[in-house]
């Protein structure tokens, strides 16, 4: 079968950095589902496992989480769905990728294919609108109020996939003032459009904005980028006993800063429940059908920024600089094997 692959950690502007491969094609087993794949995602993870983890020596790593595609066929232990069935998810960070014309998945992770969406629309969703939703819902709980703090949320990278999708969320599912950060004109206006009630500049500093805003001190933060960078700014600007969530990795991250407003500290890596095999892994899958549900009652929409075409060595390797230039809106997503 058709896959994109690497065997040595190179710059992306390296033409073997991402390879065209031929593999076997994958045959399922218990749980897994085989997906024949017709779109994929890129996240900012890809670009980080492809500069940091090489494969054994003559082995091929392929990438790729996010996807949609159909069933072809099931594993001896599947009870949830069938050949044929149109799905989406982000798979698991410890097996082989999406960027192969099939591959397999456990079912526990997949969701129904919002049936509003095509192939590229649907695959840009999985691995942001799980993050997104674990972080919101599992790990800030932010339908709990802070006692005192102003019912809002604010997003630093909001234009981002996570971010998109949590501004959606936040906005469709409760009742929460949502502040979103952006700093060019191009990325305020997504912002906006996706349910943002203010804007303001992540390249300025950010509690002076938001003391302007007639609000009140918000109770929760969810940082999706430069946390380090914003950390001072952002305890400044919290209500005591308030909720920072970080989905970023800061080289260093001085928590006592957030011990005079006793603020609790939120970790969210969307892989967690798949790489420890947790007791509710289901509820991934849950989560997706439940974001099939709000996107087909239009709810929420699509993320995808910009659709580069047919998925080959060549167009990977440009989305991946894409998303290593910092300046993405939205979802970057591939489409269709070259006939």
């Amino acid at each position: 079968m058709r896959a994109i692959g690497y065997q040595t950690s190179l710059p992306i502007e390296n033409p073997a950095s991402l390879q065209d491969i031929e593999l076997p094609k994958p045959t399922p087993s218990g749980r897994d589902l085989l997906v024949e794949i017709k779109a994929i995602s890129v996240n900012p993870v890809d670009t980080k496992v492809r500069r940091s983890a090489a494969p054994e020596k003559e082995q091929w790593r392929v990438l790729g989480w996010d996807a949609a595609g159909t069933v072809v066929a099931v594993g001896a232990d599947v009870t949830g769905f069938s050949v044929g069935d149109e799905v989406f998810y982000a798979g698991a960070l410890n097996r082989s990728g999406t960027n192969a014309a099939f591959h397999l998945v456990d079912e526990r992770l997949v969701g129904r294919k919002p049936l509003s969406l095509n192939w590229a629309e649907a695959a840009a969703l999985p691995l942001t609108a799980l993050t997104a939703w674990e972080m919101l819902f599992d790990r800030l709980d932010i339908r709990r109020s802070v006692p005192g703090a102003a019912p809002a949320l604010l997003i630093i990278g909001g234009a981002g996939g996570v971010g998109s999708v949590a501004i959606q969320l936040a906005r469709a599912l409760t009742g929460l003032t949502i502040i979103a950060t952006a700093s060019r004109p191009e990325t305020q206006d997504w912002v906006t459009s996706l349910g943002a009630h203010y804007v303001v500049d992540h390249s300025q500093p950010l509690a002076p904005q938001i003391a302007k805003l007639p609000i009140g001190t918000p109770g929760f933060v969810f940082s999706t980028t430069q946390t380090e960078q914003h950390l001072a700014d952002i305890v400044d600007l919290i209500a005591p006993q308030g909720h920072l969530g970080l989905i970023d990795d800061p080289s260093e991250l001085n928590a006592l800063l957030l011990k005079k407003k006793s603020l609790s500290l939120h970790w969210e890596w969307m892989f967690t429940r798949s790489a420890f095999e947790t007791a509710d892994l289901s509820v991934q899958g849950n989560i997706l059908n439940e974001i099939s549900r709000l996107v087909d009652e239009g709810q929420l929409r699509t993320t995808l920024g910009q659709n580069l075409g047919s998925i080959t060595a060549a167009t990977l390797r440009k989305a991946h600089a894409l998303i290593e230039s910092g300046q993405t809106k939205g979802k970057i997503v591939l489409e269709g094997f070259p006939a």
